[in-house]
């Protein structure tokens, strides 16, 4: 062989380890991110949510995703429950494009930033109040909520 053809080899080789790696990176599932308490108590502050609810906020989140905000839930009904508080599909957002009572693309609201998530969610709470979530009245409604005493949801 030739040494312009060993060069060309070797390159081909490596483009198509690359891409190979490339291709595995993409297939890896992504878990979004898990929130802690803490961290989800600072962004309910920074989006004005009063630190005497946030205990509700963080038990509903709990119990509906896990603190996962990037969660989402196919249902029967074919609709889907999206992002940290598991905001349903059929009244409050669209898939694919801005709608519904939020005004929201459905997948905004399942990101790693839960800014929109939060925003529709008090808009949830305004209308409806937390019994618009089962397990918010299954889990957190009367009960003892979250801790959030030691952390420092101002920075």
């Amino acid at each position: 062989m030739t040494s312009d053809r060993v060069q060309c080899r070797v390159e081909a080789v490596s483009l198509t380890v690359l891409l190979l790696m490339l291709l595995l990176c993409a297939a890896t599932p992504s878990y979004g991110k898990i929130y802690t308490k803490c961290e989800l108590a600072k962004q309910l502050t920074a989006n004005g949510i009063s630190r005497t609810y946030q205990g509700h906020w963080i038990c509903l989140a709990m119990h509906e995703s896990g603190l996962n905000s990037t969660k989402v839930v196919a249902l029967q009904n074919l609709s889907s429950n999206y992002g940290i508080f598991q905001i349903n599909s059929k009244e409050w957002c669209r898939e694919g494009r801005k709608s519904g009572k939020c005004n929201m693309k459905c997948e905004d609201l399942a990101t790693d930033s839960i800014t929109n998530a939060i925003q529709c969610s008090k808009i949830i709470q305004q209308q409806k109040g937390f019994n618009e979530w089962v397990l918010w009245q299954k889990k957190c409604k009367g009960k003892d909520l979250p801790d959030i005493s030691n952390c420092n949801a101002s920075g």
